[in-house]
């Protein structure tokens, strides 16, 4: 949870003022660590001693000026910008907040409680980097979020760690210099730059290690060997961690080659190095303890006797090699079990290169482990989030019922500020309680069901752990003692965590992360054989899956016996994607009925936790199309019909930078028998990460889940209350389809090279428009033709399909030509693409394919004219986009099914008549507009002789001369003063024409949009809505 990298921490504290510091030092010690004043700290309530505190500490101790006086750099209680609500302090750069200080009693032992509300204060100033919390004894230091955090004890805090709070809050380093963001940002780039020659150096050691056992072991097969070799390198990794962490003797591995080579130089005997760490793996299983060496036997099931393993040949240079460049690198400081993490990412893409090498397949750049399976690695914002509202949200559930939240504490007994109950009584049954909530922590159970490298599993350890030492705190505080159980960390690997993945080695290195979180010098490793397994979490047949084959019943007895079958929280990151075997597509399609057409492996993930488990929390991080997919409407209503989901938060920027999932959702819902009707979700939006991060610029609302099961499709969009009440308004208005006939375009599938020409080659050939070809009141035809002869399916054959690059494993022909009359008729085109409704009027009986939707008339009081309006105006994009959530989407798409939804409100003759007219003058204006600019275009093509021509010249219109001479030396096109003359007369003739074509086109569309919005009888407050939306 630190926020720096120790080296950089190293490098900073090395510049602090040493004079200063052991000033600062001898005033800290003199007050915080006196036994009188600590006890009347803790007698005292919050607002007794806020001020006191930030002049003992802040301005005493690190040199700040507090307000009254000139100049002064710390303030007390200061005001939001936004809102009336007040910071108990700032620490003030320039007159504005760089830290906010956020003071609570000693009644407040969890100060993560006291985020938000800290937080939320930041949010409000918007210079301030830092948040600093406190309830007078604990103190916590953070910088932009509360993701990562410093914390010190006031009371017990020793001269090394008062070195770490000078850097984190004195004037000099924080408010002068900004030094402790510098430090965050250089420990950023440090993991980065270690991640990046870690993993090369550890990915050079697994292939040669791999090829050269090879090549002296030829008796084994290449998988087997592979999987020895990982098992090999976890091995090497545990002993690097724990030489550095000191669970070894320091230096171990380097002690291991001294000794091998003292056999050979000093002693003549000759033996391989392989035997030599053969030997120490044995040790770590079995122990050793002499006058050389004191080795615990850690073993966890990672040393235990492999006797394939020990028979291998490996050369000794290669070893040696590898392991002394590998352990030069600090696993106690600098390589962090995040950096595991993203190795074993990078990993993945050459273990499915190697299974597939091994097994003879031909591996597809784009099926890689991470495209195939949709292998992403979750940062750790979004693990703790997760974690912290599934398993926090369940605990603090836990904590109300037994009474021990610190407010039901604070109600029920009278606790004296600082001191222990002296009421044995009450003592007694606080004990309890705690007793009973520490038993209730160990019995909860967690899983991921494709844990990978184990990212959510740590930070769940991580956040139990934190949950034990919280109790142990508020026991001590209470009841006057307490003790920490020793092997606290081993009976929540064993109790609490569970996971399954498809891949062993993720499998190894999940259980190998794990152990090195919570190893501890003389404590033996937990066996994760149990709790951590490989398998196919989606299937249970072992003629689909083979050995992956996974039933969670039988792989987990204890968690699915009882009424109560299941994990108390199941957490995680599923893999996303449609790269579904074709042999599997039929055993999906036949046990997961929520699942429809195109298969995605997400989906199944979320459906699979439906059917195995009978309660408890599902909180997952999955692509965003869950929401709005019109495939996904079954798996939408059974959530919102037969579960009881708890939040919906949406983040629009990519998390995963190699993911194309338009956009991120955390959903989070609950598993049990009785659904309350009512029940409200939980709706955050975060355009982007940092936003999400912080909790700044985030949209948040509550709505109940029975407004989306009454929506088209089940559909979900996060929006205000006020948006709600509009869609339902709209809801009561007619429909598109209600007057107008929606039809999709023909189907060129696997032989689109085949009937797709830039000629027309007989009168069976017709032309054809894209969407890119439609414009709103325009249709740019782009010159291609389709072939539609009808007997078009005797002149194919397979073959012919497999003619264009890349489609040689077509397997049979796949088309769907449409009626000509559909063409041949007269119609509006819709482009399909895009965020945005744009449609045009076709008189011309132009071809389409499946991206244009055609409307067609089928009542005369509803004229093609009209709907074309209707579609082209900013109200129409605006409302299409809040009830479906497209602005912005990756591969954005105006479905037919949604097109034909619109509300469309029925018009009087006189406003249809005004609308006709005003579409008129649309249509010619654009045909004009059309004609003078692409005439001009023309020229500057074929003068220049330009293929391709820039958006800005394009759009000449709207730049000056001096703007279209760059542009063209931007194609290095330089005219002669001559020239430039002769062009400059030629430009702005062509640019007044078609500048004022467009001015006009401007201004009718704005007539028409007003005109809509009257249509549509939104009042100021409901247009207000639209245009923020």
């Amino acid at each position: 949870m630190g926020l720096f990298q120790y080296s950089v921490l190293k490098n900073h504290l090395k510049f602090l003022p040493k004079d200063k510091l052991e000033i600062a030092w001898q005033k800290f010690v003199a007050h915080f660590h006196n036994p009188i004043i600590q006890e009347n700290i803790r007698a005292s309530k919050e607002e007794q001693y806020q001020e006191g505190f930030l002049n003992d500490l802040f301005v005493e101790v690190f040199g700040y000026v507090k307000n009254p006086n000139i100049s002064f750099n710390l303030t007390t209680e200061l005001k939001n910008i936004k809102n009336a609500k007040k910071t108990d302090g700032a620490l003030l750069r320039r007159g504005n907040a760089f830290a906010v200080i956020e003071l609570k009693g000693m009644d407040t032992t969890d100060l993560s409680k006291v985020e938000t509300q800290a937080f939320g204060y930041k949010n409000n100033q918007p210079n301030c980097s830092y948040v600093i919390i406190s309830n007078f004894e604990k103190l916590r230091f953070y910088i932009d979020n509360a993701v990562d955090f410093e914390e010190f004890n006031l009371f017990t805090l020793t001269r090394e760690h008062f070195e770490i709070l000078y850097f984190c809050l004195s004037f000099e380093t924080l408010l002068r210099d900004d030094k402790p963001k510098q430090a965050k940002e250089e420990s950023l780039n440090k993991e980065e730059n270690i991640t990046k020659t870690l993993y090369k150096d550890y990915s050079e050691f697994r292939n040669d290690v791999f090829q050269n056992i090879q090549t002296l072991n030829p008796k084994y097969d290449k998988l087997t060997l592979f999987k020895k070799t990982q098992k090999l390198l976890d091995r090497f990794l545990f002993i690097f961690f724990a030489e550095d962490k000191l669970l070894l003797p320091p230096n171990l591995n380097e002690t291991i080659i001294e000794e091998w080579r003292d056999l050979a130089e000093i002693h003549d005997i000759k033996m391989p190095l392989y035997e030599k760490y053969k030997l120490y793996f044995n040790y770590l299983y079995k122990g050793k303890k002499n006058i050389k060496h004191d080795i615990f036997p850690y073993n966890g099931g990672l040393f235990q006797t492999d006797k394939l393993l020990d028979t291998l040949k490996i050369d000794d240079a290669l070893l040696a090699r590898h392991t002394q460049k590998i352990s030069t690198y600090d696993f106690d400081s600098e390589v962090s079990v995040n950096i595991l993490g993203h190795i074993f990412e990078h990993s993945m893409n050459e273990f499915e290169e190697i299974h597939a090498e091994i097994e003879g397949k031909e591996l597809e750049k784009q099926t890689t482990r991470r495209k195939k399976d949709g292998v992403f690695y979750t940062p750790k914002y979004i693990t703790k989030y997760i974690v912290d509202n599934a398993v926090g949200k369940l605990c603090q559930s836990q904590k109300q019922e037994l009474g021990l939240s610190e407010e039901s504490l604070e109600k029920n007994y009278e606790i004296e500020n600082g001191k222990p109950i002296s009421n044995k009584k009450i003592s007694q049954a606080i004990k309890d309680k705690i007793e009973n909530y520490r038993n209730w922590l160990l019995e909860i159970t967690i899983c991921d069901p494709a844990c990978g490298s184990g990212a959510f599993l740590n930070q769940a350890l991580e956040f139990l752990i934190t949950e034990h030492h919280y109790l142990y705190e508020l026991e001590l505080k209470l009841i006057g003692t307490a003790q920490i159980d020793i092997e606290l960390e081993n009976k929540i690997l064993a109790k609490n965590i569970f996971g399954v993945d498809i891949n062993e080695e993720s499998v190894e290195i999940a259980k190998l992360s794990l152990w090195l979180r919570t190893a501890q010098r003389g404590r033996k490793l937990t066996t994760l054989n149990d709790n951590i397994k490989c398998g196919n979490s989606l299937i249970d047949d072992k003629e689909i899956a083979g050995e992956k084959a996974f039933n969670w019943q039988k792989e987990f007895p204890t968690i699915f016996k009882g009424k109560n079958k299941g994990f108390d929280v199941v957490i995680g990151n599923p893999p996303y994607g449609i790269f579904v075997d074709k042999k599997l597509k039929k055993h999906y399609n036949e046990n997961f009925p929520l699942t429809s057409y195109k298969i995605n492996l997400y989906i199944l993930f979320v459906e699979r936790m439906i059917q195995i488990l009978e309660r408890g929390i599902v909180f997952f991080i999955l692509p965003k199309s869950l929401l709005f997919n019109s495939f996904y409407d079954k798996i939408r209503y059974e959530l919102l019909k037969n579960t009881q989901v708890n939040e919906i938060s949406t983040i629009t920027e990519k998390v995963f930078e190699d993911a194309e999932v338009g956009g991120s959702l955390l959903l989070s819902f609950t598993i049990k028998k009785d659904i309350n009707p009512k029940n409200k979700i939980k709706l955050v939006a975060s355009n982007n990460i940092l936003d999400f991060v912080t909790q700044t610029n985030v949209f948040k609302n509550e709505v109940e889940a029975s407004f989306f099961l009454n929506r088209s499709k089940y559909e979900i969009s996060v929006h205000s209350s006020g948006a709600y009440e509009l869609i339902k308004k709209l809801a009561k208005m007619s429909k598109i389809k209600d007057y107008y006939e929606l039809k999709n375009g023909l189907n060129t599938g696997n032989i689109k090279h085949i009937l797709i020409s830039n000629e027309k080659l007989s009168d069976a050939y017709k032309k054809i428009i894209w969407g890119k070809d439609i414009s709103k009141y325009s249709i740019d035809w782009s010159g291609s033709f389709v072939n539609y002869d009808e007997n078009i399916d005797e002149t194919i054959s397979l073959e012919d399909t497999k003619s264009k690059s890349g489609m040689n494993k077509q397997n049979r022909i796949d088309y769907a030509l449409r009626s000509a009359e559909l063409f041949e008729s007269k119609k509006i085109v819709v482009r399909k693409t895009g965020d945005s409704l744009i449609a045009s009027l076709d008189n011309s009986e132009f071809y389409f394919d499946t991206l244009v939707h055609g409307i067609y008339a089928k009542n005369e009081l509803f004229p093609l004219k009209y709907v074309l309006a209707i579609l082209n105006s900013s109200l129409a994009t605006k409302i299409y986009r809040i009830k479906h959530d497209v602005k912005g989407k990756v591969f954005a798409k105006i479905s037919l099914g949604n097109l034909s939804s619109l509300p469309i409100p029925k018009p009087t003759e006189i406003q249809t008549q005004k609308i006709i007219t005003l579409v008129d003058k649309m249509l010619s204006l654009n045909a004009n507009f059309s004609t003078k600019k692409g005439r001009f275009l023309s020229s500057l093509s074929n003068n220049f002789d330009l293929k391709k021509l820039p958006k800005k010249l394009e759009n000449f219109y709207e730049l000056d001369f001096k703007g279209f001479l760059k542009e063209l030396e931007k194609k290095k096109i330089t005219l002669s003063l001559f020239k430039q003359e002769e062009w400059q007369d030629y430009f702005e003739a062509n640019k007044k024409e078609v500048l004022a074509l467009y001015n006009q086109i401007q201004a009718t569309d704005n007539e028409i949009d007003k005109l809509v919005f009257e249509l549509y009888g939104l009042t100021e407050d409901e247009i207000e809505i639209v245009k923020q939306n």
